[in-house]
């Protein structure tokens, strides 16, 4: 057991301001929803006292891919649509660490989407954002899965001819859902908001951000920033409330059940106006992390004995 002065030192050393997260500058456009996305988290490590060496971040392929370069934290920065099965297998090697996932809508939802629907299923302890800016970005513009019907991109110059994926009403039909929300990233407070109950969360939270992308679809989203009757936001006693001053502007509000999965399913398929807040919340779900956590935790001798044992096997003795 350690000392009552080493305990006090190691609280005080455990104490993080905002700049202890922030690593580099973003490269992200100006006015790119990444960067919004970015400050809520960065924020919440703080406000949570997230320690650094205990946190990873990991991303696939995409412009929100770049997110763990800007977190002073671990980080993963894997290959296209592989986000989600890397920060399992890290969550179940090291389940003492706090994981977060950040992917686009193409990554996700595209090459990634097989991985995303057992992802769900598995109900691991992770924190994911979606950043949906419904084009591809990286690769300078051509229609995703979250593309609207008739997106003009370098792929669509007449205009995608189907209807865009909705990330929302895939993830609420997927068995073992627990965690379902929505933010954008023109109103920080509720962005916020909805990032730190995902945190809180035990299970798979996942959060659909819906972002601007100055550079190929700069005017998208005006009709909605310019009328804030076009957001409908969610609230619950046990959850996300609006503030007074926020109340004063987004009037378009509802009172909204997040355990009611089939009226989540109603609302989730809604376009216009927007649903922002919680849509789901399951707390019940058994998490394969869980399941499958080991009675003994590994420690670094373990490790270090199960390698050499492995290693032992391939020695060529004379």
């Amino acid at each position: 057991m350690n000392a009552p002065h080493d305990c006090l030192l190691r609280l005080y050393a455990e104490r993080h301001e905002l700049e202890d997260y922030q690593s580099g500058v973003p490269r992200w456009c100006s006015g790119c929803g990444d960067n919004a996305i970015l400050a809520a988290v960065q924020r919440l490590c703080r406000d949570e006292g997230l320690r650094p060496e205990k946190t990873v971040f990991v991303s696939g392929i995409g412009c929100s891919s770049r997110f763990p370069h800007y977190m002073n934290t671990y980080g993963f920065h894997g290959i296209h649509g592989r986000a989600l099965p890397i920060a399992e297998g890290i969550r179940l090697a090291r389940p003492d660490l706090k994981v977060f996932v950040n992917t686009g809508d193409g990554d996700c939802c595209s090459i990634g989407a097989a991985h995303w629907i057992h992802a769900i299923r598995y109900n691991m302890n992770l924190t994911v954002f979606l950043h949906d800016n419904q084009i591809y970005g990286l690769t300078k513009m051509q229609a995703s899965p979250t593309s609207p019907r008739g997106t003009k991109s370098n792929t669509t110059p007449r205009g995608s001819y189907l209807d865009a994926l909705n990330p929302l009403t895939v993830t609420l039909g997927v068995q073992n859902v627990s965690f379902v929300a929505q933010a954008v990233d023109w109103v920080p407070e509720l962005l916020y908001n909805v990032v730190s109950a995902a945190y809180r969360h035990k299970g798979f939270s996942f959060v659909r951000v819906i972002q601007r992308c100055p550079e190929w679809l700069p005017d998208y989203f005006d009709p909605w920033i310019k009328n804030p009757e076009r957001l409908r936001v969610l609230h619950d006693e046990a959850g996300l409330r609006l503030s007074p001053t926020l109340a004063k502007v987004y009037t378009n509000n509802e009172a909204h059940d997040p355990s009611n999965i089939h009226r989540a399913r109603e609302i989730a398929s809604s376009t216009d106006p927007i649903p922002v807040g919680i849509l789901y919340r399951n707390e019940e779900v058994p998490c394969y992390d869980d399941l499958l956590m080991p009675k003994h935790p590994h420690t670094a001798a373990s490790v270090k004995a199960g390698l050499e044992a492995e290693l032992d096997k391939f020695t060529i003795r004379p």
